[in-house]
């Protein structure tokens, strides 16, 4: 997530990567590759370097997926909020 964040401000090389975070660059590698792979991050070459920049495509993506996830809890919650007023009720005699 952090290095999803850190390229929401601006594309980075591996180098610069590796320059923030307390992980090995082949740990960076791991994880650049399997954002990569997962359509989150697109790489492009630039001279000896790979530049990775975020997919703002797969970023509005995951905001409608987690935004149905939230929906479904809340839904959930005020579900179960319901029940615990009516046992409430029931406890309560009314």
């Amino acid at each position: 997530m952090q290095i999803v964040e850190t390229l929401a401000a601006g594309d980075r090389s591996v180098n610069d990567l590796v320059g923030l975070f307390s992980i090995s660059q082949p740990a960076i590698s791991r994880h650049l590759r399997l954002l990569r792979d997962s359509g989150v991050v697109e790489v492009e070459p630039a001279g000896k370097q790979r530049i990775y920049k975020l997919r703002p495509e797969a970023v509005s993506e995951f905001a409608g997926w987690a935004e149905r996830i939230r929906m479904t809890w809340d839904a959930r919650f005020d579900a179960l909020g319901a029940h615990l007023d009516h046992l409430k009720e029931q406890r309560d005699g009314r």
